[in-house]
């Protein structure tokens, strides 16, 4: 089980950060939020309470909506309009999790938490805390995938990428995940590394695309395994 001792965890998002940061000062009051929303799908039914958390959403973006929306939008995809940063996402077919079931992950996650601070910071403000021997963990949208996600729009790998080689250069170590293939192999996603800057190169199989179940509506999905990239600016040989 992950659970650090010590950590940081942080996001610009601030309605992502807010879901985190109950998680561990308040977590009866994050099961309670999302009880609160499920009972009111049971009141008046899963498209209006949908339609109804949705816009209060977007009229003031909050935690609370976001962490409901997450399980009950379609194919759990949040997307995002780029005209007015609104999520678009329709309702799932799915029910969402049941309260009791969410409550139970809520524990869990708030135990291997404990040791975690969650912080809403830009990126390179949060990398540049990081020393020599720390470890940062990356993971920015994939530019291949992921462009309809909150945030994605505007975000530069290229200054990631700038702040990956800052941290290298003063001993801290890297991990970034990112497009690797998709296609169940056949198509490696087109992402412009930095030469040197990277050390170790893997591929992790994570099994079928979000997106193509999205799109393909229960259609057969054998032909769209996805894998992710890791690229780490240290060689993990070095310290076996």
């Amino acid at each position: 089980m992950l659970a650090p001792t010590r950590a940081m965890a942080s996001d610009h998002y601030p309605p992502l950060m807010q879901i985190w940061q109950r998680l561990r000062h308040d977590k009866e009051g994050l099961k309670a939020d999302y009880a609160e929303r499920h009972a009111l799908m049971t009141k008046i039914g899963k498209r209006e309470a949908y339609q109804r958390i949705l816009a209060d959403f977007n009229s003031r973006p909050n935690g609370a909506d976001l962490v409901f929306l997450c399980r009950a939008c379609y194919g759990g995809v949040v997307r995002f309009r780029r005209r007015d940063g609104h999520m678009s996402t329709p309702v799932g077919i799915h029910r969402p999790m049941p309260p009791v079931h969410f409550a139970t992950r809520v524990d869990l996650w708030h135990e291997r938490t404990l040791g975690c601070q969650f912080r809403e910071l830009d990126f390179a403000l949060a990398m540049s805390q990081a020393g020599r021997n720390d470890l940062i963990y990356c993971d920015p949208p994939y530019q291949d995938t992921q462009r309809i996600l909150y945030g994605a729009q505007t975000f530069s790998l290229a200054r990631l990428f700038d702040e990956i080689a800052a941290c290298k250069a003063r001993g801290a170590r890297v991990v970034l995940s990112i497009d690797g293939t998709k296609r169940s192999g056949r198509t490696l996603c087109d992402v412009r590394i930095p030469p040197g800057l990277f050390e170790h190169e893997a591929f992790i199989a994570i099994g079928r695309s979000m997106l193509k179940r999205f799109q393909m509506d229960g259609r057969t999905l054998e032909a769209h395994e996805v894998s992710d990239r890791l690229l780490l600016t240290y060689d993990p040989a070095a310290d076996a």
